[in-house]
């Protein structure tokens, strides 16, 4: 493989890490049904350490609307619910002595607004990852000792390569927009 072809190659591999980072960041913006990944970002004092929920307890779904948290030790219920609402998710989790419980409230429309432009910046800071991967790539092509006609071409590749990604950013943002609109 020549060095021509590597930094494309390197460039589409920046481009796909924004693509996963934008999927993941979109799977922390809830969208009407309840979801394990709404709890992705709570952490739990255990034994004097922040570790991530999943660690210390299962959270499974029983319905759309329920989130329902078994600690793998009853001592953790107290310290889950702190977490959540540490976590600041506008969520309030109750406890059966068991296990914790969160009721997920319905959208409201002013709140699938906001979400739907959390949902936008993500994916605009994902092209701006996507765009930085191409200013990259085009600066090695331009220091590499190469014709003008195989500069030019591999420019283009890079250009096709990189509205083909800022593409695929749309359709995942326009999917998950009609995710979060859907009552």
């Amino acid at each position: 493989m020549d060095e021509v072809e590597f930094i494309i190659e390197e460039a589409k591999e920046g481009m796909e890490k924004a693509i996963s980072h934008l999927k993941k960041q979109l799977s922390n913006i809830r969208a009407g049904k309840a979801s394990p990944n709404m709890l992705g970002s709570v952490m739990v004092e255990y034994y004097g350490s922040q570790t991530p929920l999943q660690q210390v307890a299962n959270v499974n779904t029983p319905d759309a609307r329920t989130l329902s948290i078994q600690p793998f030790e009853k001592s953790m219920i107290h310290e889950i619910e702190k977490g959540i609402m540490m976590a600041n998710l506008g969520f309030n989790p109750m406890n059966n002595g068991e296990s914790v419980i969160i009721n997920v409230p319905p959208l409201t429309e002013e709140r699938r607004k906001q979400l739907s432009k959390q949902a936008k910046a993500e994916a605009e800071d994902a092209k701006v990852g996507v765009r930085n991967d191409r200013k990259q790539a085009m600066q090695e092509l331009k220091k590499q000792d190469i014709s003008e006609d195989l500069l030019k071409s591999s420019e283009e590749d890079v250009q096709e390569l990189t509205n083909s990604y800022i593409e695929r950013i749309d359709k995942i943002l326009a999917v998950k927009e009609t995710e979060i609109m859907t009552v």
